[in-house]
This record gives C-alpha cells, structure tokens and sequence, in this order.
C-alpha cells in the first residue's frame, strides 16, 4: 500500500520506519531540508533503540523514502498519515496550527480518493476541524480517520510492532476497510484493533496517559506520606500491587513524571474539560502533585547542604526524563539543575544518550561529563535521577573515595539503604522513611 507520513519527529518516522518494514511503499514528508538530507543518508536525529537499523534497512530496500516536498508526499499516498507537532499553547490546550496547515494542503494536492488519518495526538474534534479545511479546498472524496500512537519513549519500535491494541476512529466502511489491511501485520497474534467513533477515540489517547500519570502522582503522594510517617514505600507498593485490581505498573515513585506526552496530554485534557463547562479537579490535581514532585530532588539537596550552595558542587546521574531515550524535554533533572544553580552550586552531569539535548537548553552553565564517575569526583552530593541500567551497580567504593562528602539522594530508589550505610553513605531515596537515614 502507498503510505504518506507527513511529518518526521518521534511518532512519524517510527511510524513510518514500521509500516515500510511491512512491505508499504512509504513516503515521509518534512517542510526541513536538512532534516530531509539527514535522513535520506540513514542519519536518525533522535535515540530509539533499534529505530535506526529499521530506518537504513528500508531505505536500502527502497520501501522508505524521505522528501521535503509535501505535496508530492499527499499525492503518493493512499493512506495520509498526519504526525506534525501539536505543542502546548500558554493555556495547557494543544496548538493545531500544524495539523491544520497539512489539511489545507492536503485537500490542495491530493488527486485522488485518499484516507486522511490524524496520528499527532490532538484533542476531541480535531478530526472534524481536518475534514472541514480539506472540504474546504477540494471535491475529491476522502476519509478522515483518528489513529492515535501509545508508543513509549524506549520502546517504540516494539510497541509499533508488537502493539497491545491498536485504535481507530472512523466513521466510514471504506476507511475502516483500508485501515484493517494496513494494521493487520502488526494484530496478528491476536492483540485486537479496536475500531470506535472518531471523538472516542481522540479522547482515548489522553485518557490513558491521564490514567498512568494519575497513578505516578498517587504513588508520588503515598511516598511523601511514608518519609513523613517512617514507612518504606517499596513496602507499601507491593502490597498494593498483590490486588489484582491495581497491579504494579506505574507505581514506583520517583521525581515526577517529564517528557513530551504526559506533561501536555494532561494540561490539554483538562483544557478540553473547561472548554465543556466541566470542573476537573481530578485531573488538574494530577498535574500540581507533579509539579511538586519534580522540585522534591532539590528540596532534598538543601536538606542536606543547606539553603546557600556556594562552593558545592552537585553530581547528576541521567538528565533524560526516562532510561531508553535521549529525550530531556520537561525532566525533572532540568528542574533539579535550575534550583540548584540558583542557588550557587556548580553542577556536574552524566547521561549515556542526554548529553547532547541537555546542551540545547542548559548551556554551558553546567559540566558534561562522559564518564559517570568523572561527574561524582569532588562532589557534595550525587543525585540520582533517571534509571539508567549503568548506574544501577556502580562502584560504591570508587564513588565514596572521589566524593568530598559522602552524600547520595537516590531519585529512583535504585539502591539498598543498608548497603549505602555500609559504605559510608549518607542516603536519601523517595518514600523510605524508615530507610533513609
């Protein structure tokens, strides 16, 4: 089947690099020249494991092409996926000034009748806002389908690949028809593809990503309560999870949760709740016990160093919001680094992927070390923030030697409490308040 994806971030080129993978004729599209040429030379701009061999071993087959003429892109494709940015506007709500612009050209440029599919995430009745602008551009008859991804940062070609549902909103058997060949490669151990209406399952997609932030704030909360009580939250987690009604994904607590999904998907969920004369106060408590979270890294460096950090230096292990990924937007380590620069200390980082992204936005206002063990030496504290497998068994007694002060504040509770004291450390985790000191 020819496929255009316009669009070449996160979503569109895994979405791309997969569907080629199935035997489609694939054409990504972006308005970036030199992203284009990058690309076209098998060069990959983000970190994602295994996308790259996926993207080069289609390119060499010639199933996957990249282009920054978009209209060429409408043109080829009988399914258009749309995969631009829909970023976060001052009021929380999602931007669709890009998926919008794609529509407008889309009904410009396309030739015959075409399956229109929205894959960036956006919220209940985008689909109809894309229908209006294409109708109001051409005559040809089209399709507008909703096709939310619920790929994870880390894991994306796998999810792609191997999905746990997929989900489609449509509102016509043509579209419902087209959709059902091209997914069938990707269901065919049985995991369903779950066809809905369209505003159903635009919604679908923020309400899951509400769901598992609502449970990494619950569990954030339920951690704060036993430093404050002296239980062990480790504790507490597994005998939550033994109910079979809750399960344990997404409640190991932590500095809160980052990145490009969660972050917007929550703010734009709520929007969309105000804009329907709804009070979400649910949903907005999830999102204000995340924005205390993220500064719970920082609190606990004062706690132990003081509120005034001149001539402390401060070691940060992983600067991305999550292991598997070189992506920094909303972490919490850039949250850690900006208090803990204002308050006078000098900050030394190591991230095996981040380095680079964090660059971008902090400049030369911190150290970059490659070597993790380069960032600890002459430190005050180190401080653990993302779950990077290299750090989960470092050298303990190299670190204890190099630091000027024994002290480690574990963000992800990688470490035995009692193995850090019988090092020497000074330890802080997240909810151990039996086990912390």
């Amino acid at each position: 089947m020819r496929v255009s994806v316009i669009g070449t971030g996160y979503v569109g080129l895994v979405a791309g690099a997969c569907f080629a993978e199935t035997g489609n004729d694939v054409l990504c599209a972006d308005k970036d020249d030199a992203k284009v040429a990058r690309l076209t030379d098998g060069e990959i701009p983000i970190f994602e494991p295994g996308l790259e061999p996926l993207v080069r071993g289609n390119l060499a087959d010639g199933r996957l092409r990249f282009t920054s003429d978009v209209g060429m892109a409408v043109r080829h494709g009988r399914v258009v996926f749309i995969a631009v940015g829909t970023p976060p506007q001052e009021d929380g709500s999602a931007d669709l000034q890009h998926v919008l612009a794609v529509a407008t050209l889309i009904g410009q440029q396309m030739e015959q009748p075409t399956v229109v599919v929205t894959k960036s995430t956006v919220p209940v009745g985008t689909a109809a806002k894309v229908r209006a602008a294409i109708e109001a551009e051409t005559d040809i008859p089209f399709y507008v389908c909703s096709n939310p991804e619920f790929l994870k940062e880390g894991a994306a070609v796998d999810d792609f690949m191997k999905p746990d549902r997929v989900v489609i909103g449509t509102d016509a058997e043509e579209a419902r028809a087209v959709m059902a060949e091209l997914y069938d490669p990707f269901v065919r151990t049985g995991n369903p593809i779950m066809f809905m209406d369209i505003c159903s399952a635009e919604i679908t997609k923020y309400a899951a990503n509400a769901m598992l932030a609502a449970r990494i704030s619950f569990m954030n909360q339920i951690a704060e309560l036993c430093e404050r009580v002296g239980a062990d939250v480790s504790s507490v987690r597994h005998g939550m999870a033994s109910d079979r009604r809750i399960g344990s994904a997404f409640l190991f607590p932590g500095p809160g949760y980052g990145g490009s999904c969660f972050p917007k998907d929550v703010r734009a969920l709520v929007g969309t709740a105000n804009d329907v004369g709804m009070n979400p106060v649910l949903l907005e408590s999830i999102e204000t016990v995340n924005r205390f979270q993220k500064e719970m890294l920082a609190r606990k460096v004062h706690v132990l160093l003081g509120d005034n950090l001149e001539g402390q230096t401060v070691a940060v292990w992983g600067l991305s919001f999550k292991a598997g990924t070189d992506d920094v937007r909303e972490s919490p380590a850039l949250t850690l680094i900006e208090r803990v620069l204002a308050a006078g200390a000098t900050v030394r980082v190591h991230d095996p992927k981040a380095l680079e992204t964090a660059r971008v936005v902090l400049g030369d206002r911190v150290t970059y070390c490659t070597d993790p063990y380069a960032a600890v030496e002459g430190a005050s504290v180190l401080v653990i923030v993302t779950e990077w497998l290299m750090y989960r068994t470092p050298d303990f007694e190299r670190i204890r030697s190099i630091m000027a002060t024994p002290n480690v504040i574990d963000g992800r509770n990688l470490y035995d409490p009692d193995r850090m004291r019988h090092y020497g450390f000074t330890y802080r985790g997240v909810g151990r308040g039996g086990a912390s000191t």
